[in-house]
């Protein structure tokens, strides 16, 4: 499994553990929630549920057909079945919200991973915000050395270039260092975003960070593999 259908399968299961949605609705809350999923159609939806339905993971219910009159033509009669997460999928959304490795935060993974950080305990999600100021550090390390290196060789334009990308990447660790201080300090995140909040000027839907922001990095258009 990639990662890109990896990451959809986990928010999807983390959404349908709020509450069962049927396929409209599930496209819906990606795109208007999760930021990361802004650009990717039915065609990239349905097979994962049809996935994590034949994995036990999820059932497939009849349910009342959608009021939204636009779900008629995009979903057709698959609007009308309701998707649930069964006791073994809410056990492995568990499993995957407690990994704390290189795939928890990775520019593909991260946005995902810190949207549903509200179901994720507070040591897991230090682990998280840990790694993902790691290697934002070494990124930046890295941009620093190259510019160093290059800056006689290139143009005006293409320096200021890698200077924003590497401003990018500063307010991203500025933002991480902000959330990393509230959770040792066990402050709630309403009250401690104030500050963060000003240097999220690359977040997504929901205030959340978006992928691909930075020079090097690749933004996912689309979670289909």
């Amino acid at each position: 499994m990639s990662r890109r259908s990896g990451i959809l399968e986990f928010a999807v299961l983390g959404l349908l553990r709020e509450s069962p949605m049927h396929g409209y609705e599930l496209r819906k809350r990606l795109n208007t929630s999760l930021g990361v999923f802004r650009a990717f159609s039915y065609g990239t939806l349905y097979p994962c549920l049809k996935t994590l339905v034949a994995n036990g993971w999820l059932t497939e219910e009849t349910g009342p057909g959608t009021e939204d009159a636009l779900a008629a033509p995009l979903a057709g009669r698959r609007a009308k079945i309701v998707y649930r997460l069964t006791a073994e999928g809410k056990e492995h959304f568990e499993e995957l919200l407690s990994q704390t490795g290189p795939d928890a935060y990775e520019d593909e993974t991260f946005a995902a991973r810190f949207a549903f950080f509200g179901q994720t305990s507070r040591d897991v999600r230090m682990r998280v915000l840990e790694g993902r100021r790691s290697r934002l550090e070494e990124r930046l390390e890295k941009m620093r050395a190259s510019l160093a290196r290059t800056r006689e060789r290139l143009d005006d334009y293409t320096l200021e270039l890698q200077r924003h990308g590497m401003e990018s990447v500063e307010r991203e660790v500025r933002w991480l260092n902000e959330l990393i201080e509230s959770e040792r300090a066990g402050r709630d995140m309403r009250s401690a975003g104030g500050a963060a909040q000003q240097d999220r000027t690359s977040g997504a839907s929901g205030g959340l960070p978006r992928t691909g922001d930075t020079p090097g990095t690749d933004t996912p258009d689309d979670t289909a593999t």
